[in-house]
């Protein structure tokens, strides 16, 4: 019923850059974030923060696969900023990541080759600041039972080591636990054996 794989890998936490190229200054900023509101909200407190820059140009990208993505060249040739930073995020293997690199220009044009290698090593750099980490796709499982059911539910619960995210104890209980994706289809089973249990597969969880 759900397919693997179940892991992917966002940013640790925020990175920083500075690059100085031709009397022009990058500055690189990698954040980690959890939807496009979140990163959009980012982007607008960068704007504000330096107010007084040429450029903010920006890429993020979101999922397993990374099928949310959106990038900004932000008056930069077409291709020469947004791209390359995108490139990085692919090339870096994250997701759930935004990267703005902001520019001061210096006077010296660059040429579309120059600003795409000053782009991409500005991204590059801040990406490796903020360090990388392993994020799991879990689901929310809810079972419902009688309480007399109780061992045997809580049994499975620690043979399966799933973390318990909410319950319900009464004359008829319930509890919601968080499965990893991948590991779902065998969970659900060993439930499903137990008569008098249903159970109900909730919103997916990190």
């Amino acid at each position: 019923m759900i397919d693997t794989p179940d892991t992917y890998y966002t940013v640790a936490g925020k990175g920083e850059s500075v690059i100085r190229e031709k009397a022009s200054k990058f500055i690189g900023l990698a954040f980690p974030i959890n939807s496009e509101i979140e990163a959009k909200d980012v982007i607008l407190g960068i704007r504000k923060k330096y107010y007084d820059a040429n450029h903010h140009c920006y890429a993020y990208c979101f999922g397993l696969t990374r099928e949310i993505y959106r990038l900004s060249d932000d008056g930069e040739p077409s291709g020469s900023a947004g791209r390359p930073i995108h490139g990085q995020l692919l090339s870096k293997d994250v997701s759930d990541t935004l990267v703005i690199v902001v520019r001061y220009f210096g006077g010296t044009k660059l040429g579309i080759p120059g600003l795409i290698a000053a782009y991409r090593q500005a991204a590059s750099e801040a990406l490796d600041q903020a360090g990388k980490t392993e994020r799991i796709i879990k689901l929310n499982l809810r079972v419902n039972f009688p309480y007399e059911k109780m061992n045997e539910v809580m049994k499975i619960q620690k043979e399966e080591e799933l973390d318990i995210v909410g319950q319900v104890f009464d004359n008829d209980c319930s509890i919601t636990l968080a499965v990893r994706k991948s590991k779902a289809d065998k969970v659900l089973s060993k439930y499903m054996r137990i008569s008098n249990i249903y159970t109900l597969v909730d919103n997916q969880s990190k």
